[in-house]
């Protein structure tokens, strides 16, 4: 049976989020947070694969209690099992320090054939954590994978298309794979009552620092987090642009002089 994990985030609406000029530092109170849109095609293509083949779906996140609540939106729409990762100690990870965390605890989960995730996020936009997963997992890994064609379990090999910027790769890879998705094919997966229902009863597994067997505490949280963001700044804008429009070209033109002149 095929082992599959899927690496979600909770994110803040980011188009509702403010600066405080003073320290520079976001304002997280009284954003609503959310299922991380990248990552709900991630899930989409973990399901497909269990649909099509067979196989367990597990979602695992790293974040604070409250990201139960998109772990539940991953069980409603057809995950088997949520595991959270929290622990005040994971604080101010990088994606460094953050695909170090997510492997040492899937390790206690058991072994993995396909690892899924987003592109990016959209707090952090980096893209990173795919690749860093991969490293950490010891996995082939298959960005902006754009369709996974077929799968042969007794080889342990997928055949997968990957987006390019001028045209589509297709690519024969072994298990285990950590594949970043595309959302073409695995658009967002909309809950039914009967999964919401389901997921409110659900147990979600909760992993803290003291669950995860040797972990490297100077590799977790702020001590294993070499990026550091001491201030952020909001962007510049440029001055508006004009529209000219004086009647005819040549008024036109004779406008556009007298700005350049002044």
């Amino acid at each position: 049976m095929l082992n599959i994990l899927c690496c979600v985030k909770q994110v803040p609406d980011v188009n509702q989020m403010r600066m405080d000029p003073e320290t520079g530092s976001l304002i997280r109170a009284g954003v609503p947070s959310m299922l991380n849109p990248q990552d709900s095609n991630a899930l989409s293509a973990a399901l497909k694969i269990k649909e099509t083949y067979g196989g367990q779906v597990t979602v695992i996140s790293m974040g604070p209690p409250a990201a139960e609540a998109v772990l539940r939106e991953c069980l409603a729409v057809g995950a088997d099992k949520a595991v959270l990762i929290s622990d005040k100690a994971f604080g101010n990870a990088d994606t460094l320090a953050t695909s170090y965390t997510i492997r040492s605890a899937a390790e206690t989960l058991g072994h993995f054939d396909l690892i899924f995730c987003g592109k990016e996020t959209l707090d952090g936009a980096t893209g990173q954590m795919g690749a860093q997963l991969a490293q950490r997992f010891d996995a082939a890994f298959v960005s902006s994978a754009l369709l996974i064609k077929e799968l042969d379990q007794d080889k342990g090999s997928l055949i997968v298309d990957r987006e390019l910027e001028d045209g589509v790769e297709t690519l024969e890879v072994r298990m285990p794979v950590v594949f970043t998705m595309e959302k073409t094919n695995y658009p967002t997966r909309i809950p039914n009552l009967k999964g919401k229902l389901a997921a409110k009863k659900a147990q979600i597994s909760l992993i803290s620092s003291m669950d995860i067997p040797e972990l490297d505490r100077t590799r977790i949280g702020d001590p294993g987090s070499p990026t550091k963001v001491p201030r952020m700044f909001p962007p510049v804008l440029p001055e508006p642009g004009v529209i000219l429009n004086e009647g005819s070209t040549q008024a036109n033109v004779a406008k556009l002089l007298q700005i350049i002149a002044e």
